[in-house]
């Protein structure tokens, strides 16, 4: 291990009294919206420990406690020294719009940005399509008279006697979070620094979001909106982060407090609470950066992911070791301008709900049973059918046994599939086998969003499985989109809790300056990325030794006359651009064409430069043992339908740690936390890394 300065580093960052050692215990805790799923890496003995508890989302850190206290000692506890986690606090406070009372400060005539948006429709073949509400109402928007040029220069001076009324006038609304968002901030903030002094002046003690310290990027609409979001989310996260640090403390952790962020990587749980807009989509990216380190342990194999949990389905396009990064996310209609691993989500999972639409079809979600009550056959009063219940009820689930000690009800799941299939003439067989088809459809389908609509054949990638439910669904999936290989990795059913623990800490920023490619133009750039990084190295709060970070830089570059970008990775960069102007239009020229199929005879801009600093985590290693004892069945064999032959097989069962040696299915394999469903045409192996590859042996 060669990270050693590093790893002193961060303890000095995330504020912990550790104990330095050449590798580092963690716990990694994944809350998702049914299960909340945990894992633990000792070090000493390569250990690993894994368990999974029904979500309690009201009080969400409740689980979390419950899950640690019930797998560790406090003795146990205390030599942990790094605790990451995955959470959708953020997420649920936008989906749910409980969040703080936001007011916005803004310039002059912009008052409405937040409403006039870009003036296009998401849905626009939907007539009845509106619009997501302002997450501020247009009485807290208040304007003030100034105004910044897109050079820097000022146009109008600050109203300083307007800007006053309307620090009272939000201090007399008991807002408690300010959202300052003026135009063109993004290449002068002086202006929003004046306003923030003013309100503090004022008397105001609540939060203050700043457009130009979330965002150094051009398109005011989105700038506006992500800063009103970090405003929304920030009390709500900042309580969460505090009471979970308290009830952790009080149990005996003494270690690092980490947070995954929304555009992979983690960060410390005071960044967090400065920077929430950036965690949004904390819980989903986990899963893709367990995938990513994955592919990297294998050669970077390319490869798309299907995780599939109780309540969603989530697909990562994982390219060349990394998922793929997207600057720009959206979250219930409202767009996020912060870096975004291209996570899609769609609600397809174990617990959705099979219903027939108005038109008497057939359909599966996205509509769940959740936590509570769950799906039929686990009989805490769910009455509905769901994917569980029809895999229950064809035998994929084998005999029913699953986390936490639940047994399954078979009677139950035939009554509800009965339910809905009577309606269509069905039985309860011909219904469970329309709900699995139905949902594995539905999966592909985003699948093909992530590939096919980038110009990627996904019969050229290896689809890698895990979740709760992924090994169950991955033939089906993998069928759909003639797949030949599948991957399911070790401890699948935690996999995105396991992807929490080598989490590097990242930190990014970028800035808008629009420019004609050329020579002078990159000499700009490097001026820009040495900004860049100082900004990161002063945000840090600390000082890295050069070998203990990673410096990365992005171009975000256009055809002049166009609106949108696509984004170059420079790799190997060393934090600052060393190649030509020629060179960097080939590159764009090269990956415009494979991404659009064509190119044009026009002039190259440069329109935003981006950086990034990765600090890698002291490594774990790549599979530890399992401290679990292995699944035994009361039976070896079960009837269970075979997709393939379409119709029952008998399918063996066996648990996945006597899978030593090459074999064909059909079986069921068994672990803890996941069920792995294998249809007659797949063979099983087990690679080097302790993972099973499933292949599909009738293709080619």
């Amino acid at each position: 291990f060669k990270q050693k300065t590093a790893y002193e580093m961060l303890r000095s960052l995330v504020g912990s009294e550790m104990c330095i050692r050449d590798r580092a215990s963690r716990i990694g805790v994944d809350i998702g919206g049914t299960f909340t799923d945990f894992i633990c890496y000792d070090e000493d003995g390569d250990k690993v420990i894994i368990d999974k508890i029904p979500t309690t989302p009201e009080t969400p850190e409740k689980a979390v406690v419950e899950v640690i206290q019930r797998n560790l000692s406090k003795e146990q506890l205390s030599k942990v020294d790094f605790f990451l986690h995955g959470t959708t606090v953020g997420l649920n406070a936008l989906l749910e719009r409980k969040g703080s009372k936001v007011g916005l400060l803004c310039t002059k005539g912009f008052r409405d940005i937040l409403e006039i948006r870009r003036g296009d429709r998401d849905e626009m073949y939907n007539l009845f399509w509106q619009p997501a509400p302002p997450l501020v109402p247009r009485y807290l928007r208040l304007e003030v008279e100034e105004r910044m040029m897109a050079n820097g220069s000022v146009r109008t001076p600050i109203n300083i006697d307007q800007l006053k009324k309307a620090c009272h006038k939000l201090i007399e609304e008991k807002v408690s979070s300010v959202a300052i968002a003026l135009i063109n901030s993004y290449t002068n903030k002086d202006h929003e620094v004046i306003f923030a002094k003013t309100l503090r002046e004022a008397g105001y003690q609540g939060q203050i979001s700043l457009s130009y310290l979330v965002s150094g990027e051009y398109r005011e609409y989105e700038r506006t909106t992500t800063t009103v979001i970090d405003a929304f989310v920030k009390s709500r996260m900042s309580n969460y982060l505090n009471t979970l640090k308290k009830e952790m403390n009080a149990i005996g952790f003494n270690g690092g407090y980490l947070v995954t962020r929304s555009g992979s990587g983690s960060m410390t749980f005071d960044e967090a609470e400065d920077r929430p807009f950036e965690t949004i989509m904390s819980g989903p990216v986990a899963g893709a950066e367990g995938a990513g380190e994955l592919s990297r342990q294998l050669n970077n194999a390319n490869m798309v992911t299907a995780d599939v949990g109780g309540t969603s389905f989530d697909t990562c396009l994982i390219l060349e070791g990394r998922p793929q990064i997207q600057y720009e996310g959206t979250i219930v209609g409202l767009p996020v301008q912060s870096p975004w691993v291209d996570v899609r989500s769609i609600g397809a999972g174990g617990g959705s709900i099979a219903y027939l639409d108005d038109g008497g079809l057939l359909r599966s979600g996205p509509q769940s049973s959740g936590a509570v009550p769950g799906p039929a056959c686990y009989n805490r009063g769910g009455t509905q059918p769901t994917t569980t219940d029809a895999a229950f009820y064809l035998g994929m689930l084998g005999e029913g046994k699953l986390a936490s000690g639940l047994q399954l009800d078979k009677s139950l799941s035939e009554k509800a599939l009965q339910s809905v299939g009577e309606k269509l003439n069905l039985d309860a067989l011909e219904t469970a086998k329309g709900i699995l088809k139905i949902s594995s459809a539905n999966m592909a389908d985003a699948i093909r969003e992530i590939t096919i609509e980038q110009g990627i054949d996904p019969r050229e990638l290896k689809l890698l499985a895990f979740g709760g439910a992924g090994p169950l669904m991955s033939n089906l999936i993998a069928n759909e989109l003639d797949i030949k290989e599948i991957i399911i990795p070790p401890y699948a059913g935690n996999f995105s809790a396991w992807g929490l623990l080598g989490a590097d800490m990242l930190q990014m920023s970028a800035r808008t300056k629009i420019l004609k490619l050329s020579s002078d133009s990159i000499k700009d750039c490097n001026n820009i990325l040495e900004e860049l990084f100082a900004e990161l190295k002063a945000r840090q709060k600390i000082d890295f030794a050069t070998s203990d970070q990673i410096k990365e830089v992005a171009l975000d570059m256009r055809w002049m006359g166009q609106e949108h970008t696509i984004t170059l990775n420079l790799k190997d960069s060393g934090g600052k651009i060393t190649i030509d102007e020629n060179a960097l239009k080939k590159m764009f020229m090269d990956e415009y064409e494979k991404t659009f199929g064509s190119k044009l005879d026009t002039l190259v801009e440069i329109v935003s430069t981006r950086a990034s600093v990765r600090v890698p985590l002291p490594r774990k290693s790549e599979g530890g043992s399992v401290l679990e004892e292995n699944i035994a069945s009361s039976s070896s064999k079960i009837d269970c339908f075979s997709f393939s032959k379409n119709k029952n097989l008998e399918f063996e069962i066996i648990s996945r740690s006597d899978i030593q040696s090459k074999k064909t299915g059909p079986m069921i394999i068994v672990e803890s936390t996941a069920i792995t469903y294998v249809d007659v045409n797949y063979d099983v192996n087990l690679d080097g890394k302790n993972n099973l590859v499933l292949t599909n042996r009738e293709m080619n």
